[in-house]
């Protein structure tokens, strides 16, 4: 997965810290994709780096773990806006909700961070409030369409993709298991919100 290099407001950065910076990145990743809590400690150590560099780079957890799930946010937040170009607003509702549950079940950063109370970086608020607003628009869409049923409010929509996340977590027998899981749940749901 490819990472943002630095963040816009930021200087530049040697050859050695834009590769210490990108190998925190990687090692994160993979912890995350283990499941194993994200400590900066412990990324460090599989790093072979010193504590100090990964806290330059990161001085947070939380930093750390929002810069992991940036790539997963900036994608949701693009498809969403694409999908406002689409011609069918039922379609373009749908395989937007595919993508947001898709992205839940498949990257554990991207559902820890979207969990989250607050965000650390300006850019995680940024992409979160793409990827709400895109929903909203889409919802919108569907609703002056005629092709949503009377009484989803905008406010709705996040708890009801956040049940299905949860619930493909706590009735997947494995994480293979998991997208077809989601898939299911949302396509039912779906059933129930079209006119």
């Amino acid at each position: 997965m490819a990472y943002p290099i630095r963040l816009a407001n930021m200087t530049p950065q040697r050859k050695d810290a834009a590769r210490n910076w990108e190998h925190i990145l990687t090692v994160a990743r993979e912890l995350v994709d283990e499941g194993t809590p994200l400590q900066l400690n412990d990324v460090a150590r599989r790093a072979g780096l010193g504590v100090g560099t990964v806290y330059r780079h990161f001085p947070t957890t939380e930093a750390l773990l929002e810069t992991v799930a940036a790539p997963r946010l900036e994608a949701l937040a693009d498809c969403g806006e694409k999908a406002l170009d689409h011609d069918d607003p039922w379609t373009a509702l749908a395989d937007y909700l595919t993508e947001l549950v898709k992205g839940q079940v498949t990257d554990p950063a991207l559902a820890k961070v979207s969990a989250a109370d607050d965000d650390v970086l300006p850019r995680t608020t940024e992409l979160k409030t793409r990827i709400l607003t895109a929903g909203a628009q889409l919802l919108a869409r569907a609703r002056e369409a005629g092709a949503l049923r009377p009484g989803l409010d905008d406010a709705d929509l996040v708890p009801l993709m956040c049940g299905i996340s949860y619930a493909t977590y706590i009735h997947s027998d494995s994480p293979a298991d998991r997208l077809p899981t989601a898939r299911r749940y949302l396509d039912t749901l779906l059933r129930g919100l079209r006119a």
